[in-house]
């Protein structure tokens, strides 16, 4: 019975310092988060209030979709490494006059300076991906500070964009605590209300793939993410930009309105 009893007992103290670590991370601001959302149906807009971290991103000016802007969409791209088509991307943007943001990171600001130069000149705006694409939840205050600024410094030396807002954490993995740190160097989190699965490389499906996809879930005030390796997004570029005009939406640059979630 003795021996029952204290089974018990340390059962006890164990599901109590577990609860009070859970506690103690939530409270110091280091629980991760990984983005998710409910996806547009019938241009309804896409809801984070299910997902438990909306408070946390109202609370730093995140930005996941623009409320109040009309028919307005806000394109974003991902440049964590060349795959041969940002170029027809440009191309197309360029043609069809729609402003964009790239997210980069220190892998393509080193192997693609001419793209980067690119999309200054033609235009369009530079995010920060960070340098070396880690889970900013795992790293200290410094080395984030540190991953933000050599992406800013590189992209300000070769271009001359001097301001860089926007930053994308990498596969949307983000705390309270790296909200607040980067949000005191300057920078308002940018996720997205419309995306799908475009990365991998190995499972393209074409580019009706890719504009279906994107199509289905336009809203207004939608951040729209795609990655630049995807051979359907070039593809399907100038059909989704068409579409998104026939029904009414305009492109924009995004703007840093505080408030943003």
């Amino acid at each position: 019975m003795r021996k029952l009893v204290n089974l018990v007992c340390i059962a006890a103290v164990l599901a109590y310092g577990l609860a009070a670590d859970v506690a103690s991370a939530s409270a110091s601001g280091s629980q991760p988060y990984h983005f998710g959302f409910k996806k547009s149906r019938n241009g309804a807009p896409a809801s984070i209030d299910e997902e438990g971290f909306k408070p946390v991103l109202e609370t730093y000016d995140a930005i996941f979709r623009r409320d109040g802007t009309g028919k307005t969409l806000y394109l974003t791209f991902d440049n964590g490494y060349e795959n041969g088509h940002t170029p027809k991307i440009l191309d197309v943007l360029k043609e069809k006059r729609v402003p964009a943001l790239f997210f980069v990171t220190g892998q393509f600001i080193r192997e693609q300076p001419h793209l980067l130069k690119r999309m200054s000149e033609e235009g369009h705006r530079i995010g920060n991906h960070s340098w070396s694409h880690p889970d900013l939840t795992q790293i200290s205050d410094e080395r984030l500070a540190s991953e933000l600024k050599q992406v800013k410094d590189s992209v300000a030396e070769l271009t001359g964009q001097q301001e860089m807002p926007f930053l994308r954490p990498p596969r949307g993995i983000f705390s309270e605590r790296t909200l607040s740190v980067s949000r005191k160097l300057g920078y308002i989190n940018v996720f997205w209300s419309i995306a799908y699965v475009d990365w991998d490389t190995n499972k393209q499906q074409g580019w009706r793939h890719a504009f279906d996809k994107v199509t289905g879930q336009l809203h207004p005030g939608a951040v729209i993410l795609l990655h630049s390796v995807s051979s359907d997004n070039a593809e399907a570029m100038g059909s989704i930009i068409d579409y998104a005009r026939e029904q009414g939406y305009e492109f924009k640059h995004l703007e840093v309105i505080p408030g943003g979630v």
